[in-house]
């Protein structure tokens, strides 16, 4: 079964708007990585400054291959490079056990 990673970023009020800007910006960016499965955004509604980046990879190399690879040097940069829009990051990691999809 797959694996999970969601990234738990503590984004100010005032930098929600170019979190999800800098986001919608990258599109495609994971997308043709091998073995990713699935990526969402997610916005907190209430009660928390913590937006969840929920990533679904067919495995743990894969997630690796990705973090050392094109994501490392799109993350690298010089002076140049704009401020980051969250405060703080946490990585938390999951193994799928059970799924379920809609029935037809």
């Amino acid at each position: 079964m797959s694996i999970v990673k969601i990234n738990v970023l503590t984004v100010p009020a005032e930098q929600r708007e170019v979190l999800e800007q800098r986001f919608a910006s990258r599109a495609g960016a994971v997308e043709g990585s091998d073995g990713f499965e699935w990526f969402e955004l997610l916005r907190p509604l209430e009660g928390t400054d913590q937006y969840l980046v929920y990533t679904r990879w067919r495995s743990e190399e894969d997630f690796q291959n990705w973090m050392n690879g094109s994501m490392k040097t799109a993350h690298e940069g010089g002076a140049d490079r704009p401020k980051p829009a969250a405060t703080g990051s946490t990585l938390w990691s999951f193994k799928v056990v059970q799924q379920a999809s809609p029935k037809n």
